[in-house]
Formats: C-alpha cells, structure tokens, sequence
C-alpha cells in the first residue's frame, strides 16, 4: 500500500515539474516582448551574425549592444553611457568603428562626455589613437600620457576649430595629451574629468598625409569575441542559413539558433530545407511557429489548474 503510494506521489511530482517547466517557458515567458523582424542591412551597413539588428537576431551576446534604429537607417553601439553610430563593420576582423556625436575631430571641437564599455558585452578598445584635448597644464606630468606622439597634437592644434574648446591656433601642447594605448577606468570608461580633459578624439589612421588632421580618419575601434552560444555547429548552421538568404537569429527563452527566412517560415536549419523551429523553443522574431496566443491561453489555463490539483 505504502509503495504504490509513493508511485503515484513520484509520478505526479515528475508530472508537475514538467508541466511547471512549460507554464514557465510558454505562459510565463510568452509575455515578453519579441522583435519584430530581423534584417540583413541597418541604413547603408550590412549586418551579418554575430550581429542583428534587434532583439532575436544575430547572437543574443550582441543584444543590446548592438541594433538598429527604430526609424531604420542607422546601426547603432549601445553602453551605460550611451548610444553611438556604427560607420563600418568589418567582419574579416569583428571590428565595429563607432562616432560618438561629441567626439571631436579637425573640423569640429567641444565638450565630450565620458565614454565607456560594458564588461559584460563582447567588446573592448581596438587599435584607434586617443587624444585627449584641452586637459589640465602641464600633460606632460600625466603618467598615461605619450609625449613620444606630440606632434598629433601639434597637429589638432592648427585645426580652427581648436577655438571652440578655448583655446588659442596653434595653442601649446602641453594641453593635449596622446593617451594610447587607452586603458578604461574600473567603471569600463575614459573619464575625462578625472584626467582633467574637457574633450576628446580618437584616430583611426592618419592617411596620405600625416601632418594634415583634415584628412585623417577617425573613429574609435572596437573588437569583438564570439563565445558561449557562438559554438562550431551553430557558425556552421549560420553559414547554411545565411547561403540560403536567411537571417540567423534565435529564438527566446532558451536561445535556440533559428534561420529567419523571408517565406516567414523560420527553420531551426536554413531556407533551403527548412526544418520547422520544436514548439518548445517559443517562436523567433516575427515567426508564424510561434503558438497562437488564444490557444496559448486556455493551454495555460488548463496546466495551471492541473498543476493546482498535482501540487
């Protein structure tokens, strides 16, 4: 008597973790947001995984660092300390090239605010140039700064626009201070009122011609390391899904690798042979698999109340 007791006590608590498995997944879970869509191109940027252009697309170590616009047309770098634009992707390399609206360059100066990175996101500094503008006299007492480089700032010097940072054409350098290679503070920013600097630049390259910082590129580097959830088998399935016109995305919550095909029929394979995404993976952005949300009510309704009667 006592032993079949048992039984059914330990069937029904192997019941009921099941079903509690699938309340949390489908019912629980299902009320969150998904995105829309996922595209191949944000604005003039092609994007291809590791990256996406919101949330369900590409990798979901890349979100929400990385997504598009709402309006579209511009692919965008997202931190603590805030949104900037991406100007290439280069893919070769994972490197993304941002432009902070308040960074300066030759034919524009001002204030910026501080600059940082989330550790926690896939990314860190690339190989650009800091250098930081109308800091604290003498730079040269600073431990970070280059003084091997002053003649960058030189340079940025005989730039015009130097005036709107309050300082003089072809002011001393001893206000500027080449920062590199730049090392961001415990909080993951360059802080530029701890190095008493009221601006910044960061440059890329400094073309055909060295001396001329009006035809220097600028911009700030940033490398990027696919890890986790970007195995083998998932780069080989995105390869397949991308050959096939798909967009490689996943779908919440357990973040399984789904190809978004333009049919509307997501594939957990590619276009060409679409495998259907398991009922259990909760859809993907925009998928047609996704179960209907009225049917997905009174299902949950029904395991709530079995549940109640299990548990």
């Amino acid at each position: 008597m006592g032993y079949f007791r048992f039984s059914n006590l330990l069937y029904s608590f192997i019941i009921a973790t099941i079903l509690s498995e699938y309340y949390h997944n489908h019912c629980v879970l299902a009320a969150e947001p998904t995105a829309s869509s996922c595209q191949d191109k944000c604005g003039s940027l092609s994007v291809k995984y590791p990256l996406g252009t919101g949330y369900g697309c590409g990798s979901p170590r890349f979100y929400p660092y990385v997504s598009c616009s709402s309006t579209g047309d511009q692919l965008l770098f997202a931190t603590h300390t805030g949104s900037y634009p991406i100007t290439s992707v280069f893919y070769d390399t994972s490197t993304l090239i941002v432009t902070p609206p308040r960074m300066s360059n030759c034919s524009s100066m001002q204030a910026s605010s501080n600059l940082g990175l989330d550790w926690p996101s896939p990314f860190q500094l690339g190989p650009s140039v800091f250098v930081l503008l109308s800091c604290a006299p003498p730079t040269s007492s600073h431990a970070v700064c280059d003084t091997t480089n002053d003649h960058l700032c030189a340079s940025m010097h005989t730039c015009a626009a130097i005036t709107s940072l309050g300082l003089s054409l072809f002011a001393p350098t001893d206000t500027c201070c080449v920062y590199t290679p730049a090392n961001f503070n415990t909080k993951g920013e360059l802080d530029l009122q701890a190095l008493k600097c009221a601006g910044y630049t960061s440059v890329l390259s400094l073309g055909d011609l060295p001396m001329d910082p009006n035809r220097w590129e600028y911009g700030i580097a940033l490398k990027y390391t696919q890890m986790g959830f970007d195995q083998y088998d998932v780069a080989i399935k995105c390869e397949a899904c991308e050959k096939s016109d798909g967009i490689c995305g996943y779908a919440p919550p357990q973040d399984d690798f789904v190809c978004v095909c333009s049919s509307g029929m997501n594939s957990s394979s590619d276009c060409y042979n679409p495998v259907p995404v398991p009922f259990w993976s909760n859809g993907s952005p925009g998928s047609p698999n996704r179960i209907p949300t009225s049917y997905a009510f009174h299902v949950c309704v029904l395991l709530f109340s079995i549940l109640v009667v299990l548990l």
